[in-house]
């Protein structure tokens, strides 16, 4: 049992409280996930400044400071590092993909949990709402954010096993429920030249996602490849730089409730992490279908 919520502002004038709301639908699904969690925050103009790319670290072997030396010495402009224990959020504007390679050569130990533009991916282990807190996530701004809420069951209680999985530009997966096949698309991945950071069965799906992408799909597409290829119990959220979609299983068994109103986009386990937002007494509120695709786009 985990605690899924997705936020996705319509609205300009809510962006500044996208972190206090997004804080709020967490801090409601604690008792579905108490060991550990994650956030992921888009347009943050403190933790992804316009015109920068961010990647986000866990278990870095160096203080933040002297990892942006390094880094700033390795891609040859300057690199901001802001330390947010124990994920460590980098900025720069030098490519994504040059940060991560500057990243693996000096602490190659470290795990990259997020990079793109505008998305910044905090993770930790303990009370999600003392976390949220902790990073600063009430008073964060933006368009879009995730949250959950995990209660392990296919791994371990680690930071880096919580979610969001976060594995291409500008990606996020977070999820409830258990696949029972993921090991075998896993190795089929793995036959692919993909490598993988954890042994959690989210991360085969975000994997899988990515690579769908990556090959020319879009989303829907991506989504509905994932409803034929795994077996499973599971409800899924799925955003993007400019997208935000839920899809679940064939039988629909773990939870889930989507809120629409002019103003913004929600997505949540249970209905009372969504009774806070602003004029959900107007919105049009209902549960997905099994296997349906449900997909919202930033305009």
């Amino acid at each position: 049992m985990c605690g899924i919520v997705g936020l996705h502002l319509r609205d300009p004038a809510l962006y500044p409280r996208l972190g206090e709301l997004l804080t709020g639908m967490l801090d409601q699904m604690c008792d579905r996930g108490p060991d550990s969690a994650g956030m992921a925050v888009y347009g943050d103009p403190v933790w992804s400044p316009p015109g920068t790319e961010t990647v986000t670290l866990l278990d870095s072997p160096l203080p933040a400071v002297e990892l942006a030396e390094l880094l700033t010495a390795n891609v040859g402009v300057p690199v901001t590092a802001l330390d947010l224990n124990p994920t460590v959020v980098l900025n720069s504007v030098a490519a994504a993909r040059d940060l991560v390679m500057g990243v693996r050569a000096i602490a190659p130990a470290a795990r990259v949990i997020g990079f793109g533009t505008d998305l910044t991916v905090l993770k930790g282990i303990g009370n999600p709402t003392e976390l949220a807190h902790r990073f600063g996530l009430p008073a964060a701004q933006g368009w879009q954010g995730v949250a959950h809420t995990r209660m392990a069951t296919e791994s371990a209680v680690t930071a880096e096993g919580s979610h969001p999985f976060s594995v291409g530009a500008g990606q996020c997966l977070v999820h409830n429920g258990s696949f029972s096949n993921h090991m075998s698309i896993k190795r089929e991945l793995q036959r692919h030249g993909v490598d993988f950071d954890s042994e959690n069965d989210t991360e085969v799906c975000a994997r899988f996602i990515a690579e769908q992408l990556a090959h020319g799909a879009d989303l829907d597409k991506a989504l509905a490849l994932v409803n034929e290829v795994f077996d499973g119990f599971y409800t899924l959220l799925v955003s993007t730089a400019d997208s935000f979609a839920v899809v679940r299983d064939a039988i629909g068994c773990k939870p889930a409730v989507i809120a629409e109103t002019d103003r913004w986009v929600a997505m949540a386990s249970e209905y009372r992490a969504l009774a806070g937002l602003p004029g959900v007494e107007q919105a049009r509120i209902f549960e997905p279908e099994p296997e349906e695709v449900y997909l919202w786009r930033r305009s």
